[in-house]
Protein backbone atom coordinates (compact mmCIF):
# COMPACT_ATOMS: atom_id res chain seq x y z
CA UNK A 1 0.00 0.00 0.00
CA UNK A 2 1.27 3.45 -0.66
CA UNK A 3 2.22 6.17 1.52
CA UNK A 4 0.57 9.74 1.68
CA UNK A 5 2.11 12.55 -0.11
CA UNK A 6 2.64 15.68 1.50
CA UNK A 7 2.46 18.96 -1.27
CA UNK A 8 3.85 21.50 0.56
CA UNK A 9 2.51 24.53 -1.36
CA UNK A 10 -0.61 22.40 -2.88
CA UNK A 11 -3.01 25.10 -2.92
CA UNK A 12 -1.18 26.93 -5.30
CA UNK A 13 -1.79 27.08 -9.11
CA UNK A 14 0.70 24.06 -9.96
CA UNK A 15 0.39 22.43 -6.64
CA UNK A 16 -3.25 22.38 -6.58
CA UNK A 17 -3.23 20.78 -10.06
CA UNK A 18 -0.25 18.18 -8.91
CA UNK A 19 -2.46 17.27 -5.50
CA UNK A 20 -5.30 16.44 -7.51
CA UNK A 21 -3.89 14.48 -10.44
CA UNK A 22 -2.33 12.59 -7.31
CA UNK A 23 -5.65 12.30 -5.89
CA UNK A 24 -7.19 11.17 -9.31
CA UNK A 25 -4.29 8.47 -9.23
CA UNK A 26 -5.75 7.13 -5.95
CA UNK A 27 -3.17 8.94 -3.87
CA UNK A 28 -3.87 10.07 -0.66
CA UNK A 29 -2.68 13.91 -0.43
CA UNK A 30 -1.67 16.00 2.73
CA UNK A 31 -1.98 20.05 1.69
CA UNK A 32 0.68 22.54 3.89
CA UNK A 33 0.27 25.87 2.52
CA UNK A 34 0.27 29.63 4.61
CA UNK A 35 -2.23 30.36 1.79
CA UNK A 36 -0.61 33.23 1.21
CA UNK A 37 -0.96 33.31 -2.69
CA UNK A 38 -2.96 29.77 -2.50
CA UNK A 39 -6.84 29.32 -2.09
CA UNK A 40 -8.12 26.99 0.16
CA UNK A 41 -10.93 26.05 -2.54
CA UNK A 42 -8.62 24.88 -4.87
CA UNK A 43 -7.13 21.89 -2.46
CA UNK A 44 -8.72 18.49 -3.83
CA UNK A 45 -11.33 17.16 -2.31
CA UNK A 46 -10.99 14.26 0.44
CA UNK A 47 -7.36 15.91 0.62
CA UNK A 48 -6.12 16.62 3.99
CA UNK A 49 -5.21 20.43 4.61
CA UNK A 50 -2.95 21.92 7.32
CA UNK A 51 -2.37 25.51 7.05
CA UNK A 52 0.99 27.06 7.91
CA UNK A 53 4.52 27.53 7.22
CA UNK A 54 6.99 25.34 5.39
CA UNK A 55 9.44 26.71 7.16
CA UNK A 56 8.48 25.40 10.44
CA UNK A 57 10.47 22.78 10.71
CA UNK A 58 8.81 21.40 13.51
CA UNK A 59 5.21 21.41 11.94
CA UNK A 60 6.68 19.58 9.01
CA UNK A 61 7.91 16.76 10.75
CA UNK A 62 4.61 16.64 13.31
CA UNK A 63 2.74 16.31 9.74
CA UNK A 64 5.22 13.52 8.22
CA UNK A 65 5.18 11.65 10.99
CA UNK A 66 1.41 11.70 11.86
CA UNK A 67 0.25 10.18 8.53
CA UNK A 68 2.85 8.37 7.38
CA UNK A 69 4.16 10.11 4.62
CA UNK A 70 7.27 8.62 2.63
CA UNK A 71 7.42 11.26 -0.20
CA UNK A 72 6.79 15.16 -0.25
CA UNK A 73 6.47 17.17 -3.51
CA UNK A 74 7.62 20.96 -2.62
CA UNK A 75 5.99 23.53 -4.36
CA UNK A 76 6.09 26.56 -1.78
CA UNK A 77 7.97 29.58 -2.73
CA UNK A 78 8.20 33.03 -4.61
CA UNK A 79 8.29 33.52 -8.28
CA UNK A 80 8.20 36.37 -9.57
CA UNK A 81 11.22 37.17 -11.64
CA UNK A 82 10.83 40.93 -11.53
CA UNK A 83 10.02 40.96 -7.83
CA UNK A 84 12.64 39.48 -6.78
CA UNK A 85 15.59 41.85 -8.32
CA UNK A 86 13.15 44.44 -6.32
CA UNK A 87 13.39 42.75 -3.08
CA UNK A 88 16.16 40.33 -3.32
CA UNK A 89 16.58 39.07 0.26
CA UNK A 90 12.93 38.13 0.85
CA UNK A 91 13.45 35.33 -2.33
CA UNK A 92 16.42 34.14 -0.40
CA UNK A 93 14.13 33.46 2.79
CA UNK A 94 11.53 31.80 1.12
CA UNK A 95 13.25 29.80 -1.55
CA UNK A 96 16.37 28.87 0.67
CA UNK A 97 16.03 29.66 4.15
CA UNK A 98 12.14 27.90 4.60
CA UNK A 99 12.77 25.81 1.78
CA UNK A 100 16.16 24.12 2.93
CA UNK A 101 14.42 24.00 6.73
CA UNK A 102 11.50 22.08 4.55
CA UNK A 103 14.26 19.51 3.42
CA UNK A 104 16.23 19.51 6.89
CA UNK A 105 13.31 18.36 8.38
CA UNK A 106 12.72 16.19 5.40
CA UNK A 107 15.79 14.50 5.87
CA UNK A 108 15.17 13.74 9.87
CA UNK A 109 11.86 12.31 9.35
CA UNK A 110 13.95 9.74 6.76
CA UNK A 111 12.03 10.89 3.60
CA UNK A 112 12.75 8.89 1.07
CA UNK A 113 11.26 10.61 -1.84
CA UNK A 114 11.53 14.11 -2.53
CA UNK A 115 9.92 16.20 -5.84
CA UNK A 116 10.86 19.79 -6.32
CA UNK A 117 9.33 22.36 -8.14
CA UNK A 118 12.22 24.43 -9.83
CA UNK A 119 12.51 26.19 -13.00
CA UNK A 120 13.99 27.00 -16.47
CA UNK A 121 15.67 30.79 -14.92
CA UNK A 122 18.28 28.60 -13.75
CA UNK A 123 20.22 28.92 -17.09
CA UNK A 124 20.03 32.69 -17.68
CA UNK A 125 20.39 33.23 -21.36
CA UNK A 126 20.94 29.62 -22.87
CA UNK A 127 23.88 29.54 -25.64
CA UNK A 128 21.81 27.25 -27.73
CA UNK A 129 18.02 25.98 -28.06
CA UNK A 130 16.75 23.68 -27.45
CA UNK A 131 17.91 23.47 -23.70
CA UNK A 132 19.38 20.57 -22.32
CA UNK A 133 19.71 19.40 -18.51
CA UNK A 134 23.07 19.87 -19.12
CA UNK A 135 23.63 23.58 -20.46
CA UNK A 136 25.42 25.81 -17.93
CA UNK A 137 23.92 26.78 -15.04
CA UNK A 138 24.22 30.80 -15.07
CA UNK A 139 20.75 32.65 -13.54
CA UNK A 140 20.75 35.89 -14.08
CA UNK A 141 17.74 37.10 -11.28
CA UNK A 142 17.43 36.55 -7.55
CA UNK A 143 14.83 34.05 -8.34
CA UNK A 144 16.87 32.05 -10.39
CA UNK A 145 19.96 31.69 -7.73
CA UNK A 146 17.36 30.99 -5.03
CA UNK A 147 16.31 28.17 -7.01
CA UNK A 148 19.52 27.04 -8.18
CA UNK A 149 20.88 27.33 -4.42
CA UNK A 150 17.74 24.77 -2.92
CA UNK A 151 18.47 22.39 -6.20
CA UNK A 152 22.58 21.79 -5.17
CA UNK A 153 21.35 21.06 -1.26
CA UNK A 154 18.65 19.18 -2.57
CA UNK A 155 21.77 17.45 -4.61
CA UNK A 156 23.97 17.26 -1.60
CA UNK A 157 21.47 16.38 1.05
CA UNK A 158 20.76 13.34 -1.27
CA UNK A 159 24.40 12.70 -2.15
CA UNK A 160 25.18 11.89 1.63
CA UNK A 161 22.89 9.70 2.64
CA UNK A 162 21.98 11.65 5.44
CA UNK A 163 18.39 10.15 5.89
CA UNK A 164 17.88 7.80 9.18
CA UNK A 165 16.26 5.53 6.72
CA UNK A 166 18.80 5.62 4.16
CA UNK A 167 19.61 7.69 0.75
CA UNK A 168 16.83 10.27 -0.43
CA UNK A 169 16.48 10.23 -3.88
CA UNK A 170 14.58 13.18 -5.54
CA UNK A 171 13.98 14.72 -8.98
CA UNK A 172 13.82 18.17 -9.88
CA UNK A 173 11.41 19.24 -12.41
CA UNK A 174 12.37 22.35 -14.28
CA UNK A 175 9.56 24.30 -15.74
CA UNK A 176 8.89 26.38 -18.77
CA UNK A 177 6.42 28.86 -18.84
CA UNK A 178 2.97 26.68 -17.18
CA UNK A 179 -0.53 27.97 -18.46
CA UNK A 180 -3.96 26.52 -18.50
CA UNK A 181 -6.55 25.11 -16.01
CA UNK A 182 -7.90 22.07 -15.38
CA UNK A 183 -10.12 20.32 -17.71
CA UNK A 184 -13.15 19.83 -15.05
CA UNK A 185 -12.26 22.98 -13.67
CA UNK A 186 -11.15 22.48 -10.14
CA UNK A 187 -8.35 24.96 -10.03
CA UNK A 188 -6.55 27.66 -12.44
CA UNK A 189 -4.44 30.41 -11.86
CA UNK A 190 -5.60 32.72 -9.41
CA UNK A 191 -2.98 35.02 -8.17
CA UNK A 192 -4.07 38.28 -6.57
CA UNK A 193 -1.24 39.96 -9.07
CA UNK A 194 -1.19 38.15 -12.39
CA UNK A 195 2.24 37.85 -14.01
CA UNK A 196 2.43 35.30 -16.17
CA UNK A 197 1.83 36.03 -19.98
CA UNK A 198 -1.52 34.31 -20.61
CA UNK A 199 -2.93 34.53 -17.65
CA UNK A 200 -2.66 38.84 -18.08
CA UNK A 201 -4.09 38.40 -21.72
CA UNK A 202 -7.32 36.09 -20.63
CA UNK A 203 -7.74 38.74 -18.08
CA UNK A 204 -7.61 41.34 -21.00
CA UNK A 205 -9.67 39.67 -22.89
CA UNK A 206 -12.52 38.82 -20.29
CA UNK A 207 -12.77 42.62 -19.03
CA UNK A 208 -10.62 42.12 -15.86
CA UNK A 209 -8.15 44.56 -17.01
CA UNK A 210 -7.95 47.45 -19.56
CA UNK A 211 -5.30 46.32 -21.70
CA UNK A 212 -1.76 44.74 -21.44
CA UNK A 213 2.20 45.64 -22.09
CA UNK A 214 4.88 43.58 -24.68
CA UNK A 215 8.40 44.36 -21.93
CA UNK A 216 10.48 44.78 -25.27
CA UNK A 217 10.26 44.79 -29.15
CA UNK A 218 13.95 44.98 -29.71
CA UNK A 219 15.29 41.56 -28.87
CA UNK A 220 16.83 39.15 -31.31
CA UNK A 221 14.11 36.96 -32.73
CA UNK A 222 12.23 36.95 -35.20
CA UNK A 223 9.45 40.01 -34.41
CA UNK A 224 11.64 41.25 -31.40
CA UNK A 225 9.71 40.07 -28.99
CA UNK A 226 10.69 37.17 -26.36
CA UNK A 227 10.35 33.19 -26.99
CA UNK A 228 8.85 30.87 -24.83
CA UNK A 229 7.95 26.94 -23.83
CA UNK A 230 4.39 26.94 -23.08
CA UNK A 231 3.90 23.93 -21.01
CA UNK A 232 -0.45 23.14 -19.96
CA UNK A 233 -0.41 22.29 -16.50
CA UNK A 234 -2.31 19.18 -16.33
CA UNK A 235 0.68 17.92 -18.43
CA UNK A 236 3.21 19.13 -16.39
CA UNK A 237 0.97 17.82 -12.95
CA UNK A 238 1.17 14.12 -14.95
CA UNK A 239 5.26 14.41 -15.13
CA UNK A 240 5.30 15.06 -11.32
CA UNK A 241 3.42 11.60 -11.06
CA UNK A 242 5.24 9.88 -13.35
CA UNK A 243 8.61 11.52 -11.41
CA UNK A 244 7.22 10.29 -8.30
CA UNK A 245 6.81 6.82 -9.43
CA UNK A 246 9.94 6.49 -10.87
CA UNK A 247 11.36 7.57 -7.21
CA UNK A 248 9.05 4.69 -5.47
CA UNK A 249 10.20 1.99 -8.01
CA UNK A 250 13.56 2.40 -7.04
CA UNK A 251 14.75 4.70 -9.96
CA UNK A 252 17.84 7.53 -9.74
CA UNK A 253 17.24 10.71 -8.98
CA UNK A 254 16.97 13.05 -12.07
CA UNK A 255 16.77 16.80 -12.86
CA UNK A 256 14.56 17.34 -15.82
CA UNK A 257 12.96 19.81 -17.63
CA UNK A 258 9.32 20.56 -18.40
CA UNK A 259 8.20 22.06 -21.81
CA UNK A 260 6.98 21.13 -24.99
CA UNK A 261 10.34 21.89 -27.21
CA UNK A 262 8.33 24.39 -29.21
CA UNK A 263 8.71 28.16 -28.08
CA UNK A 264 5.98 30.94 -29.27
CA UNK A 265 6.74 34.77 -29.12
CA UNK A 266 4.74 37.23 -27.19
CA UNK A 267 2.90 37.99 -30.48
CA UNK A 268 2.37 34.99 -31.05
CA UNK A 269 0.96 34.15 -27.79
CA UNK A 270 -1.38 37.41 -27.60
CA UNK A 271 -3.06 36.70 -31.47
CA UNK A 272 -3.79 33.33 -30.36
CA UNK A 273 -5.31 34.92 -27.52
CA UNK A 274 -7.33 37.73 -29.69
CA UNK A 275 -7.93 34.61 -32.30
CA UNK A 276 -9.30 32.11 -29.46
CA UNK A 277 -11.18 34.98 -27.51
CA UNK A 278 -12.56 36.44 -30.61
CA UNK A 279 -11.52 40.04 -29.52
CA UNK A 280 -8.98 42.16 -30.08
CA UNK A 281 -7.16 43.34 -26.74
CA UNK A 282 -5.08 46.64 -26.07
CA UNK A 283 -1.40 46.15 -26.32
CA UNK A 284 1.50 48.31 -25.44
CA UNK A 285 4.38 48.00 -25.85
CA UNK A 286 7.24 49.15 -23.19
CA UNK A 287 10.93 49.19 -22.41
CA UNK A 288 12.49 45.33 -21.51
CA UNK A 289 12.25 43.79 -18.30
CA UNK A 290 15.45 42.90 -16.28
CA UNK A 291 16.02 39.51 -16.37
CA UNK A 292 13.81 38.30 -19.25
CA UNK A 293 16.31 35.98 -21.87
CA UNK A 294 15.75 36.37 -25.36
CA UNK A 295 14.63 33.04 -25.44
CA UNK A 296 14.14 29.74 -23.46
CA UNK A 297 12.95 26.42 -24.96
CA UNK A 298 13.61 23.42 -23.83
CA UNK A 299 14.83 20.09 -24.51
CA UNK A 300 12.48 17.45 -22.88
CA UNK A 301 13.88 14.65 -24.25
CA UNK A 302 14.95 13.29 -20.72
CA UNK A 303 11.32 13.16 -19.34
CA UNK A 304 10.35 11.77 -22.19
CA UNK A 305 13.21 9.00 -22.22
CA UNK A 306 13.12 8.53 -18.60
CA UNK A 307 9.66 8.78 -17.08
CA UNK A 308 7.69 7.66 -20.48
CA UNK A 309 5.94 11.28 -20.61
CA UNK A 310 3.76 12.38 -23.60
CA UNK A 311 2.01 15.53 -23.47
CA UNK A 312 -1.66 15.11 -23.68
CA UNK A 313 -2.39 18.91 -24.35
CA UNK A 314 0.15 20.41 -26.84
CA UNK A 315 -1.61 22.91 -28.35
CA UNK A 316 -1.71 26.90 -27.99
CA UNK A 317 -5.06 27.15 -28.33
CA UNK A 318 -6.10 24.39 -25.67
CA UNK A 319 -3.75 26.10 -23.39
CA UNK A 320 -5.28 29.48 -23.88
CA UNK A 321 -9.00 28.21 -23.97
CA UNK A 322 -8.84 26.82 -20.42
CA UNK A 323 -7.21 29.29 -19.43
CA UNK A 324 -10.05 31.50 -20.65
CA UNK A 325 -12.72 29.21 -19.71
CA UNK A 326 -11.40 29.48 -15.97
CA UNK A 327 -10.94 32.98 -16.16
CA UNK A 328 -15.09 33.25 -17.00
CA UNK A 329 -15.63 31.49 -14.08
Amino acid sequence: MTSPILVAGGAGYIGSHVALALADAGRKVVVLDDLSTGRRDLVPAGAVFVQGDVGDAGLVRRILAEHGCDGVMMFAGSIIVSESFQAPLPYWRNNVGAGFAFLDACVAAGIRHFVYSSTAAVYGEPDRLPVPEGAALRPISPYGRSKLALEWALADACSTGACSTGTMRFAALRYFNVAGADAAMRSGQVSPVATHLIKIAVEAATGKRPGLAIYGDDYPTPDGTCIRDYIHVSDLAEAHVRALGHLEAGGDSLIANCGYGRGYSVRDVLDAVEHVAGKRLDIRTEGRRRGDPPALVADSSLLKRVLGWSPRHDDLDLMIRSALDWEAR
